[in-house]
């Protein structure tokens, strides 16, 4: 009993470490990340009757998703700051490559839609956003299930594999989530590119946190390895290296991405003006060719002014509003227009 107790001391030994703080600084994080994304979740779920543009909107469901796998890596933390062994192995090898992926995907997501609406084109539909982010996330589900059970099922118990056996394993199962970052990212630019300026402060957010999570995501592999072993810290820095990174990037997500979203939801909420909308607004010559176009409609002929205007207007609405087009039945006469129908 007396080997039993001393084992399960040593499982938490990380949590109050005076020589090695490490486990006690990112167990502070993590608490506070997880307090602070409890409040997001409230101040979303506030928003979300007061947002009147359905562009807006309809990402909102897909960001609650992405706050909720935030709250999760926060908790996953403890499963790196507690000893490895045979019940925390599984947890990490699972959890964090799932977690990650459901981020990513609702970034991925969510860049997606923001691509239509740059260039002036019709929203997805919020539950097409959530089945993107989700549907792309089963994957990573998918394959971290199937290393587990074969892991468990044929005896090769993680306690019984060498460390760097270990950390190879981790990596290769983490390859998805890494063509998920490479995807993220690059859709990410394509935000960059579009008339409507409304909507690319959106993409530049997506694209600073992918940015910035491909970074640490490149130091701790890198750490993990080959710095590692190379410095003979393998495996006492193994897990304060994982733990680090998964911390960090967590309070990536939360400061790059979610607390400037929640920023600009709140103004948007706060203007008087009317909504955005699904597109961006008319240019101005237009609305100039526009009325020019109805002036000389009503001065041709009294008889069907009425009925020129009209036709104008809605052809005008119906136009590419990145091109200029001339309209010749706005100068032609009632017999002309007839003939041209």
């Amino acid at each position: 009993m007396y080997e039993d107790c001393v084992k399960s001391t040593e499982e938490y030994y990380f949590l109050c470490d005076t020589e090695g703080p490490w486990g006690i600084v990112l167990e502070c994080l993590a608490i506070i990340g997880i307090v602070v994304t409890v409040i997001l979740l409230l101040a979303f779920l506030c928003l979300i009757r007061k947002i009147q543009d359905c562009g807006q909107w309809n990402v909102l469901p897909t960001q609650l998703l992405f706050l909720l796998g935030v709250l999760g890596l926060f908790s996953l933390a403890f499963a790196f700051i507690f000893q490895f062994s045979q019940q925390t192995a599984p947890v990490r090898y699972f959890f964090f490559g799932v977690l990650f992926a459901l981020c990513f995907s609702c970034l991925l997501a969510h860049a997606s839609h923001l691509v239509k609406l740059v260039r002036g084109r019709v929203a997805f539909s919020w539950t097409t956003i959530l089945c993107i982010a989700i549907g792309l996330s089963l994957l990573q589900t998918i394959i971290a299930i199937e290393y587990v059970t074969l892991i468990m099922t044929r005896g090769m118990m993680f306690v019984h594999m060498t460390p760097c056996q270990l950390n190879v394993d981790f990596v290769v199962l983490l390859v998805y989530v890494l063509l998920l970052m490479a995807i993220t990212f690059f859709v990410s630019t394509a935000t960059f590119c579009g008339p409507c300026e409304n909507w690319k402060p959106h993409g530049r957010l997506i694209f600073i946190t992918m940015l910035v999570s491909i970074i640490i995501w490149v130091v701790w592999i890198s750490m993990l390895m080959r710095g590692n072993p190379q410095f003979q810290q393998q495996p006492r820095c193994d897990d304060p290296v994982i733990c680090i990174a998964l911390v960090t990037n967590a309070w990536v997500f939360l400061l790059l991405y979610i607390i400037p979203e929640l920023c600009i939801l709140y103004r948007s909420c706060k203007q008087d003006c009317p909504p955005q909308g699904n597109a961006c607004s008319v240019p101005a010559y237009q609305c100039n060719f526009r009325v020019e176009n109805q002036e000389l409609s009503r001065a041709r002929d009294s008889d069907g002014a009425e009925e020129d205007v009209a036709l104008t207007s809605y052809q005008l609405q119906t136009v590419d509003p990145m091109q200029e087009y001339f309209l010749p039945w706005a100068i032609l006469g009632p017999q002309q227009d007839a003939d041209l129908q």
